[in-house]
């Protein structure tokens, strides 16, 4: 019989900002649907559209050494994702934090790589992200620093038989 993790603590201190405390690493976070993770995005555009900058958010993992990394979302444009993807999914959740936590590796390798760059689409509505992408990004293991692994990412968007065309959307 397998246990159910240990659920996630949370805390709110005096000024509102939120502290998690999860007992596992961000790589042992379960993957989320993409069809979610499109639901993040969109909602969190909305969100910074509405200058809705949300409360600074604390996390603290377990790693599985027994030490800690901590993670804090200080930055307006990260508060204001992770507080959008609260408000759909609830990241006092292992899934909704997983969802979180893609949803900010996902921003970060937009503007870092490239090749991920060139599989979303900017127009008048917003950013348009190609679906191998959000798939990509849904399923893959997350980095026990709570990021991807650039180079299985870019191998996951790969495995569908096709080569990702920049600008080419399924």
């Amino acid at each position: 019989m397998q246990h159910a993790p240990p659920p996630i603590r949370v805390g709110e201190a005096h000024d509102g900002t939120l502290t998690y405390l999860v007992e596992d690493p961000p790589g042992a976070l379960p993957p989320v649907h993409s069809r979610d993770l499109a639901a993040a995005w969109e909602r969190a555009r909305e969100a910074a559209r509405a200058a809705d900058w949300g409360v600074a958010r604390l996390f603290r993992f377990r790693q599985t050494d027994g030490t800690f990394m901590d993670l804090a979302l200080a930055d307006a444009d990260a508060r204001c994702w992770a507080g959008a993807v609260d408000v759909i999914n609830g990241i006092g959740t292992r899934y909704g934090l997983s969802l979180c936590l893609r949803l900010l590796a996902l921003v970060d390798l937009l503007a870092r790589a490239p090749w991920a760059a060139a599989l979303c689409r900017l127009g008048r509505g917003g950013a348009d992200l190609d679906p191998a992408l959000l798939r990509a990004a849904a399923t893959a293991q997350l980095t026990n620093e709570a990021g991807f692994d650039e180079t299985a990412l870019r191998v996951r968007v790969a495995m569908p038989g096709r080569l990702p065309q920049p600008g080419a959307f399924a």
